[in-house]
């Protein structure tokens, strides 16, 4: 899950470095069309069923189009809002995850320190984009639409946990999710008037496979394979890093400032874990 965060830090870095050659949600819709063709290679390559009936096909499109909804929301926003700003409000997912499946999943259920550890690493991530809430009206749209991105991430977790997805394989699970995130987000951006590929740059490309073949393929991949074997509001909670990830890249890439609340947030999102994820 560290691994994890250290990739899923990187990406809105990397949307916003290629923004100025491929238009954002394009850039949603272009990773998925990649990450769909390697997860069909690995498919093959495995033996995996990816059309057998199974059951899974009502709630597989259901969580294909949260996921490609979240993903428009989050492209749509990073265009009106700075990557910071974008990340703080996506993560209040692993809250709403937890909030869902201690309702519906019993084993998911957390106590009241696990809760404490829960609410520590949302407040450490809110300490570290503190500065970020002072920003003017122009952004807000953006806001909003990271705040959706976040409703739909943690939606799409619990269906993968409470519905047939929960006992597909990680491969089929995914398989969904692009499919349906790569036949719309290229529609999407047709209608939101983006101007598309301006320059097939070699940072654009860079960006476009990272994005696709690490961050798409096999971040994904590991992640939906975590979720069928560890508790998804236990898993959740170490995701608070990506974006204390994602303010380290800013710095070393971007050239943003380094401010002395990051490391009382760091502290913060390690008491965090440490206490949701103790055993009892």
């Amino acid at each position: 899950m560290v691994l994890l965060c250290f990739l899923w830090g990187f990406t809105h870095v990397a949307s916003k470095l290629a923004a100025p050659d491929i238009s954002l949600v394009l850039q949603g819709g272009l990773r998925s069309v990649i990450a769909l063709a390697l997860l069909w290679v690995w498919a093959l390559s495995r033996g995996i069923a990816l059309f057998e009936r199974d059951g899974t096909l009502g709630a597989g499109l259901v969580a294909g189009l949260l996921f490609a909804g979240e993903f428009l929301f989050i492209f749509a926003g990073l265009a009106h809002t700075g990557a910071s700003r974008m990340v703080v409000f996506v993560y209040l997912a692993p809250i709403l995850t937890a909030l869902g499946l201690h309702r519906l999943v019993p084993s998911e259920r957390l106590d009241r320190a696990q809760w404490l550890g829960v609410w520590l690493a949302f407040v450490g991530v809110a300490i570290a984009f503190l500065d970020g809430f002072s920003a003017g009206r122009a952004s807000l749209l953006g806001d909003a639409f990271g705040v959706i991105a976040a409703l739909l991430w943690a939606a799409t977790t619990v269906v993968i946990r409470t519905t047939t997805l929960a006992t597909a394989s990680a491969t089929k699970t995914l398989f969904y999710q692009l499919a349906v995130s790569a036949a719309l987000l290229p529609v999407a951006s047709l209608l939101l008037g983006e101007p598309g590929v301006s320059a097939w740059s070699a940072v654009a490309i860079a960006s476009l496979l990272y994005q696709g073949s690490i961050v798409s393929f096999a971040s994904y991949l590991a992640w939906f394979w975590l979720l069928r074997h560890y508790l998804a509001a236990r898993l959740s909670v170490f995701s608070f890093l990506t974006p204390l990830f994602g303010v380290l890249f800013g710095v070393l890439v971007l050239s943003e400032p380094l401010r002395p609340a990051f490391l009382g947030a760091v502290a913060l999102v390690g008491a965090g874990i440490y206490l949701v994820n103790r055993r009892g």
